[in-house]
């Protein structure tokens, strides 16, 4: 057994979300391509007697350190599968945002799984602790595995896309968060006073080609997320903060996931620096982060 193990998780932009009406579960059908960024927290996992987190970083005072926190939940999960009574102190040092839209929590949860595993020496298969993933939230199972890739379902039943080369991002954080569930019961708010009927989900074809060709023009032209109007409609200051990303030259620009984060698609690392540079200045923004994907997925480092 070893004293500490530390794994390293990405943040993730989708680029696209297509969302089904409301299922009788309470979940939304979804189809979702999801791109990891170079954006990461670690997840320290040690020896302890009973489970329990500690949260550093930026983010920290925001984090639940209770059973609310999915890592948390994550190593409980995992030990009720190998039927053991595990202990663990978990340590999270936060980079990616808190209720951003990029899958900070779940990124966590997936660094906890991976973590865990190594450090009470299951030597549980990918697949295994994908299952457990899956289990702890739709966006879970992308953190393990990474890179890009398409989930249906609810997100959780995923098939890699191939990629064609390097896409580079910058992510304006907006101050606070957005809840994701709030977001979605907009959504539907929305749908039903608009009386718009959605059917017949499926991956937009465009999109997947331009990933797999590297064509971030053609991706930038493509970009689309149901849940942007929901997230418009409760902070509405965003809409000015995609305006602007896109008078300054982003080939494309949406809300991330259940936001308040919005990601703009630029040309080149350069671009994106001075992308990143001019929203800080234009005060759209808490802070303006430049980035590039795709990138792996949990790691043990």
């Amino acid at each position: 057994m070893n004293a500490s193990v530390t794994v390293r998780v990405p943040a993730k932009v989708n680029v696209q979300l297509s969302v089904g009406p409301l299922r009788d579960d309470g979940y939304h059908d979804l189809v979702n391509v999801f791109h990891a960024v170079s954006i990461f927290d670690e997840v320290e996992a040690k020896e302890s007697e009973s489970v329990k987190v500690s949260v550093e970083g930026e983010w920290a005072d925001q984090v639940p350190l209770d059973e609310g926190n999915l890592a948390v939940q994550a190593a409980r999960a995992l030990a009720k599968h190998a039927g053991r009574s595990y202990g663990v102190e978990l340590v999270i040092r936060k980079t990616i945002p808190v209720a951003g839209g990029m899958a900070g929590g779940s990124a966590d949860a997936a660094g906890a799984l991976l973590a865990c595993n190594e450090l009470w020496g299951l030597g549980l298969p990918l697949e295994d602790l994908m299952e457990i993933a899956g289990d702890l939230g739709s966006d879970v199972p992308f953190s393990l595995l990474g890179g890009t890739a398409v989930g249906t379902g609810r997100g959780e039943r995923l098939s890699q896309v191939e990629m064609g080369g390097t896409f580079h991002w910058v992510f304006a954080v907006a101050d606070g968060g957005l809840s994701t569930a709030k977001v979605y019961a907009e959504c539907d708010r929305l749908r039903e006073v608009s009386g718009e009927q959605v059917a017949g989900l499926q991956g937009n074809q465009a999109l997947l080609d331009a990933l797999r060709i590297g064509d971030a023009a053609g991706l930038g032209a493509e970009l689309t997320n149901d849940l942007q109007a929901a997230a418009l409609s409760l902070r509405p200051s965003l809409a000015q903060t995609l305006a602007v990303g896109t008078e300054l030259g982003a080939l494309g620009a949406i809300v991330s996931g259940s936001g308040p984060t919005c990601a703009f698609l630029a040309t080149s690392a350069e671009h994106a620096r001075a992308l990143a540079e001019a929203l800080s200045a234009a005060d759209v923004c808490r802070t303006a982060v430049p980035t590039s994907g795709p990138a792996p997925g949990a790691q043990l480092i």
